[in-house]
């Protein structure tokens, strides 16, 4: 069997920090310390976690460790009504050439399935096998600026979120369409959306259909469940 890719690395992080005070706060949680603590520890806790994520390809399972059965379904709003169709996916922002791409522009391009462990924020994970685009492939179409250092991500439910653009380019990191060998379900974000090793669950939107490169975050705007508390590198 092999390694187990995202929670190794993790704990490897969590016990090198728990001897200098345990300040690593947990993916998503806030805990008993209180914000003040987590304010001070956040900055170090994401220079880590980006550091261990530098460090090469987080390593898969097997097709057959699959377990579909354990994959929850946990929505932000009701699963939207998209017409597959007529969806396009916009890319905006700090680019040089702004896109709209069809689903169809999207199964042109290079496909990849990553067997992987979705761990969500809630304590429960599954692996499944996503398969869709490289979100890189899609950036290097639009031609990012190099003064972008994030992305924000618009959902068809209301469901916000921005990441930092090095785990945005990372290889592992897929636009997805496919789930377990078969076409993506509507409620787990049909028809496109956001898979992978990197991050908690919660980053990881559904139902995407923007993209926007910006130069810096909004302090009062950082992401769906972050603007409420939670970590927002969220990262594995």
């Amino acid at each position: 069997m092999p390694p187990s890719p995202g929670p190794g690395r993790r704990q490897l992080l969590q016990a090198g920090l728990a001897s200098a005070g345990q300040l690593l706060l947990g993916g998503c949680a806030l805990n008993d310390l209180g914000p003040g603590v987590a304010g001070a520890s956040r900055p170090l806790n994401e220079r880590l976690e980006a550091w261990l994520q530098s460090r090469g390809p987080i390593p898969e399972f097997r097709r057959d460790q699959v377990e579909p059965q354990r994959l929850l379904v946990n929505n932000f709003q009701a699963v939207p009504q998209i017409d597959p169709a007529s969806f396009r996916l916009s890319v905006e922002g700090l680019v040089h050439r702004p896109l709209s791409l069809s689903l169809a522009d999207l199964a042109a391009l290079p496909q990849r399935e990553m067997v992987i462990r979705h761990v969500c924020v809630e304590g429960w994970a599954a692996i499944v096998a996503w398969g869709g685009v490289r979100l890189a492939d899609v950036l290097a179409l639009a031609g990012v600026s190099p003064l972008a250092g994030y992305l924000a991500f618009d959902s068809a439910d209301g469901y916000f979120e921005t990441w930092d653009r090095p785990t945005a380019l990372h290889p592992q990191t897929l636009l997805v369409s496919r789930m377990n060998g078969a076409p993506l379900p509507a409620a787990n974000g049909a028809p496109l959306r956001l898979a992978t090793p990197l991050k908690l669950g919660y980053k990881q939107s559904k139902w995407v259909t923007g993209i926007r490169l910006l130069a810096s975050l909004d302090p009062l705007r950082r992401g769906t469940w972050e603007d409420q508390g939670y970590e927002w590198f969220a990262g594995l």
